[in-house]
């Protein structure tokens, strides 16, 4: 990862912080993107000082997609290009299917699955061009079924997946592979949504195969694998980090 230049959106959250530093720690410059200055300055601060000259913080609304690409598009170029795309971020609102309004479906989108796209049409040129590329969809364990009232944000998953193996077909002649991680229950800031968190973590627990919650490292480290040379014959694949939740 020495010198290789990581989009990674949702920087500053539960998994995408640790990420952020694991990559750094490997000698990386991070472009860290994320909304909120609170939020990039306590990724600043909790980055240890040898790395923070190789982190880029972008405080950016990825809603807000013409600004997202023109704050993506400096970027680039004050780099020089993008090596690799990591589309980490996402929203999750939770309530019954029939209580969202399309706008909620859209906004979900917007965020989970446009904004991705965006990051992928401004990272492209510059990979063709040294034919060589990584893409990294953060996907997810809901995709697989069994949760209620996030219809939305599974629907957004979904996408993301389909994405991965149209990009992989393609784009894999340019030496460029594109991959999803689908994470399984983490004890993030998501968990909050749920009413009962002990509850909760039994019934993660009943479903993996591996009888402790994931950490951020658990993450890290498959995105790090799939980001390097030695992934380079590995694309259009899903890999499931979740304890052995779902095998496929």
């Amino acid at each position: 990862m020495a010198g290789k230049r990581i989009l990674l959106t949702g920087a500053a959250g539960g998994l995408g912080a640790p990420t952020t530093r694991h990559f750094l720690s490997l000698g990386a410059q991070v472009i860290a993107a994320d909304r909120g200055s609170d939020r990039l300055a306590a990724l600043i601060d909790g980055t240890s000082a040898e790395h923070r000259e190789r982190l880029v913080a972008l405080d950016t609304d990825l809603s807000d997609l013409p600004r997202f690409r023109a704050d993506l598009e400096q970027v680039r170029d004050a780099l020089g290009g993008i090596d690799v795309v990591i589309n980490n971020a996402a929203i999750y609102p939770s309530r019954a299917f029939e209580d969202y309004t399309i706008e909620e479906h859209q906004a979900v989108q917007r965020v989970n699955v446009d904004a991705g796209i965006v990051a992928v049409q401004a990272a492209l040129p510059g990979m063709k061009a040294q034919r060589w590329g990584r893409i990294v969809n953060i996907a997810s364990v809901t995709f697989y079924g069994g949760w209620a009232s996030l219809s939305p944000y599974v629907a957004s998953k979904g996408a993301l997946v389909g994405l991965t193996r149209a990009w992989a077909r393609e784009f894999g002649g340019d030496g460029i592979t594109v991959n999803a991680v689908a994470p399984g229950a983490f004890p993030t800031d998501a968990e909050t949504i749920h009413p009962d968190p002990e509850g909760y973590t039994r019934f993660v627990l009943d479903h993996q195969a591996v009888k402790r919650r994931g950490t951020p490292a658990d993450i890290a480290t498959a995105l790090a694998f799939l980001a390097s040379d030695d992934a380079g014959f590995i694309t259009g694949q899903t890999l499931n980090v979740d304890g052995g939740w779902v095998m496929h």
